[in-house]
């Protein structure tokens, strides 16, 4: 048996055992994919990540990103964990980590404070693109909730591709998850292989709370989702007009793991609109998997 040293951090916190835990494997060349999924289902946290040698040389490494049931090819809160913990062993380059990813190359800027790792902001790797949503009656099936509690849904995507459906805050502390109804859902809406995330948001100017389920990925709520975080501020600015957006997200209260991040979004050059997502990390356990 080979032996293949993890930590676990809480992201998008500043506090022990709030926001959304995180394993990262920081050295797993040698691992295949079905043994990085069952690491995945055997931590069954919402994400688990392996860090793997770059296929260029002038990038930090290829990090592939797990879920219990599915691989991602991106997401917020692993890339800010797995830059936290690459950035405290000294890995980043002027403090900057380049990752490559399923979605594309992902570049993450490490703030330090006192030489300590202070913060991790990820630029998604793809600009906004946006697609029709499923029925409001399938979404609000989904969450518990009435037809009439989803406002506006559209699916957005930065990197990976999140439903996002807006609520009055009410109906967001009411939801529930029904895997039931998200596997009706997607079979009636096979655009995304049997996958989808519902991501709920109120917003109050620019202050969101939000919720997130994911019961067909094995996370039937997720504490902190930083894709979504990002695709929903890039969807805002889409919406709003402007050039620059920035937003104070809150989320996993209901939860007891609550989880503050910050996401933005901008228009480049081309007129497409970039997003980004970053926040804080609290290490929490260091062992070794025998595989």
């Amino acid at each position: 048996m080979a032996v293949y040293p993890f930590v676990t951090l809480d992201v998008f916190t500043d506090q022990r055992f709030g926001g959304n835990p995180l394993a990262v494997f920081p050295d797993a060349a040698g691992l295949d994919a079905e043994t990085m999924q069952a690491l995945a289902r055997e931590f069954n946290l919402s994400e688990t990540t392996f860090v793997l040698p770059p296929d260029d040389p002038d990038h930090t490494a290829r990090v592939r990103i797990f879920t219990p049931q599915a691989e991602l090819p991106f997401a917020g809160h692993p890339n800010v964990g797995t830059a936290w913990v690459l950035a405290g062993l000294g890995r980043d380059r002027d403090g900057v980590l380049r990752f490559e990813e399923g979605a594309g190359l992902v570049e993450v800027a490490v703030e330090r404070r006192d030489r300590q790792v202070a913060g991790c902001r990820v630029a998604a790797p793809q600009p906004l693109s946006l697609a029709d949503a499923p029925a409001p009656d399938d979404l609000a099936a989904c969450a518990g909730l009435a037809p009439g509690d989803i406002s506006a849904a559209i699916v957005a995507s930065v990197g990976t591709a999140a439903v996002l459906a807006a609520v009055p805050p009410g109906a967001l502390q009411r939801a529930a998850p029904d895997a039931a109804a998200f596997r009706a859902a997607a079979a009636r809406w096979p655009g995304y292989a049997g996958h989808f995330l519902l991501y709920l948001y109120a917003r109050d100017a620019n202050a969101v709370r939000a919720r997130s389920f994911a019961p067909l990925y094995g996370v039937s709520e997720d504490p902190a989702t930083g894709s979504a975080g990002a695709a929903l501020a890039a969807s805002l600015l889409h919406w709003d007009g402007g050039d620059t957006l920035a937003l104070d997200i809150r989320q996993g209260v209901e939860m007891g793991r609550p989880s503050r991040m910050q996401a933005g979004a901008e228009r480049d050059a081309d007129g497409g609109i970039r997003a980004w997502v970053g926040g804080r990390c609290v290490p929490v356990l260091r062992g070794n998997a025998e595989v």
